[in-house]
């Protein structure tokens, strides 16, 4: 693959910049690609994934896994692969959920197992697919669980990490749609 000279630049400064050195190879790629699309260094002190984890999405992507995103700016920002986004379906949500919520449900009615699921705007979807992956509704191959606010955001990571799924997430409030799609970019990249 052809990098561009602006892009080699970026990972030439990255490098000077940030110790990725504790991370093995899977999740130095997932890291530098965050640290890389967000210009944040502080990411490679507050990602938290793990190499098994990341393989799991490797394989379940290289097998053709859907890629599910919880708003379609994720969507958008992800290469490589068909992804989809089930926000248009939830037009007016039960009661008590919110559009991004009601959304992941239609989503893991869908795609019930081995879809890599990437959340990053609304942490109420991320506090949802930890509910439907507890209820036993869902078994993603991975969960990109990245979403950026003050109000739910560290929480709905704290779920996703204690709740035994595959995933990639941060501590704290900090992420983002584009921080959550350069991280399945990243793995898109390792799957080809």
């Amino acid at each position: 693959m052809t990098v561009h000279p602006i892009e080699a630049e970026s990972y030439r400064i990255l490098e000077e910049r940030v110790d990725l050195s504790p991370f093995g190879p899977l999740a130095r790629a997932v890291v530098s690609r965050i640290v890389h699309a967000s210009a944040d260094p502080e990411y490679a002190s507050t990602v938290v994934t793990g190499e098994a984890e990341l393989a799991a999405g490797v394989d379940a992507l290289r097998s053709g896994a859907p890629v599910i995103a919880d708003v379609e700016m994720v969507r958008h920002g992800i290469r490589g692969v068909d992804a989809r986004c089930y926000l248009g379906t939830a037009a007016q949500p039960p009661t008590g959920l919110t559009r991004s919520a009601a959304a992941m449900r239609v989503a893991a009615e869908r795609h019930r197992a081995g879809a890599v699921f990437v959340v990053g705007c609304a942490p109420t979807a991320l506090f949802e697919l930890v509910r439907l992956h507890a209820a036993g509704e869902v078994q993603p191959a991975l969960v990109i669980g990245l979403p950026v606010g003050f109000v739910g955001a560290s929480d709905a990571k704290k779920a996703l990490r204690a709740s035994g799924v595959a995933a990639v997430s941060n501590v704290g409030e900090k992420g983002g749609s584009a921080v959550a799609a350069a991280a399945a970019n990243a793995l898109v990249r390792l799957a080809c």
